[in-house]
């Protein structure tokens, strides 16, 4: 993705992430809220909500399809937006696997940087 000058990047942590099959709505609605994040701002609910069970600066953001919902979690970073998951959002609850999945993400990540 190219970003402007005062964006921070996107970095969709590759071989991990996979791009979930939106609708051409949940599509552009994703697409708007990660510019915002890319460009500083924080969007609050209900589009996003913070995760501390993750990490620090970890949230997620809401996105609603034409049937389903979907999750996409992320770090805050001094320099980058890290994607960790982005998930169907079946039940009220994160489930646990996503909430280790994420972590293990942000460990290796941490330790390649």
């Amino acid at each position: 993705m190219i970003s402007g000058m005062n964006e921070k990047p996107l970095v969709w942590l590759h071989g991990e992430i996979k791009t979930p099959p939106f609708g051409k709505a949940a599509r552009l609605e994703a697409g708007f809220l990660l510019g915002k994040l890319q460009r500083g701002d924080k969007p609050s609910m209900p589009h996003s909500r913070p995760m501390p069970a993750i990490g620090a600066r970890c949230h997620e953001l809401r996105i609603n399809d034409e049937n389903k919902t979907w999750r996409i979690i992320y770090r805050i970073d001094a320099d980058a937006v890290v994607i960790l998951e982005v998930f169907e959002k079946k039940t009220n609850q994160t489930p646990r696997r996503v909430i280790e999945t994420c972590q293990t993400r942000i460990k290796l990540y941490s330790a390649a940087m």
